[in-house]
């Protein structure tokens, strides 16, 4: 091969990190998983002990790898910090926080379920922030989507949607869908630096902001030390949803626009209900088939009236 020629796996990895679309498509895998973890962590590592191993793990990672970036971005970023506190706290660290709270409260499928709320928080964030039109065909499209979240939920059996019973950790989940929307929105008036030195920037603030979390959970005695399921999960969580997920995120925002990123979230749903046949041992049924095809087609609607 002649020395010009790249490696083909750098070439792979280039083509993928160029496809917004596939980078969605892998977060909201991560994101699934996320869900699925906030449940199997219940009882096995407390809420606040997950949320701020987590961000300790990226932050020091990432602040050992970026440390000469940080400090050439310092002025830039201490020029920001109103901003940077903001979307680490919002984005990073009371979404998750109030997420594996609500794992603890509410089942799986009201999780996955209010979470089809971040899309529509999203589009209604970045019409007031930008002026983001809001066409019709977009509306259509996440009424589709939402449909495909309602029947995955429901497991083909619309009646059942009365039924659930929107408790502590269902408003929990929709206060987190709102505040993760906001930092979808935030991102696109982020410093003009790289993805990965913001990223490790706001991954030190998030972790510094959870700690307070962490001894308000042990001041209560609600925290414990994980056990070896919950290392595992830890482990899972800081890698996939915490660092990958978040980088592959930002790199779509900046492709699509918070608009159309925030509309595949309505994937993780169906992902997630998808990852829960695997790993928490439930039934897959043609309602889910169906939802799928909902989810997928109302985000190709979407895209259409994106103009």
């Amino acid at each position: 091969m002649p020395a010009s020629s790249p490696a083909p796996p750098a070439s792979f990895l280039r083509r993928t990190f160029a496809n917004p679309y596939l980078l969605l498509v892998i977060t909201m895998t991560f994101w699934g998983g996320n869900a699925v973890a906030a449940r199997l962590a219940v009882g096995e590592i407390s809420p606040m002990v997950l949320t701020a191993g987590r961000w300790v793990l990226v932050a020091i990672g990432l602040g050992f790898m970026m440390r000469g970036q940080l400090r050439e971005m310092w002025p830039l970023l201490r020029a920001r910090w109103r901003y940077m506190m903001a979307m680490a706290t919002f984005g990073f660290t009371l979404f998750n926080a109030i997420l594996y709270i609500g794992g603890h409260y509410t089942t799986a499928v009201n999780l996955t379920l209010l979470q089809g709320a971040i899309p529509v928080f999203t589009l209604l964030g970045a019409y007031f922030a930008y002026g983001t039109r809001i066409h019709l065909v977009q509306v259509v499209g996440i009424a589709l989507t939402l449909c495909g979240v309602a029947l995955t939920a429901s497991g083909g059996d619309l009646g059942r949607l009365k039924a659930l019973a929107f408790n502590y950790g269902d408003i929990a989940m929709v206060i987190a869908s709102a505040l993760y929307a906001g930092y979808t929105v935030g991102l696109k008036a982020r410093p003009a630096i790289s993805g990965l030195t913001f990223f490790a920037a706001i991954a030190l603030v998030a972790a510094v902001m959870s700690l307070p979390l962490v001894i308000a959970e042990v001041m209560m005695g609600k925290a414990f030390m994980p056990t070896g399921k919950g290392f595992l999960i830890l482990a899972y969580v800081a890698i996939g949803p915490s660092f990958l997920s978040q980088m592959l995120f930002m790199r779509a925002v900046e492709t699509m626009g918070p608009g159309r990123a925030g509309l595949f979230t309505n994937l993780v749903p169906v992902i997630g209900a998808g990852l829960a046949v695997l790993i928490l041992d439930e039934p897959f049924g043609w309602s889910h088939a169906v939802a799928m095809a909902m989810v997928l087609g109302g985000i190709a609607i979407a895209e259409r009236g994106r103009g």
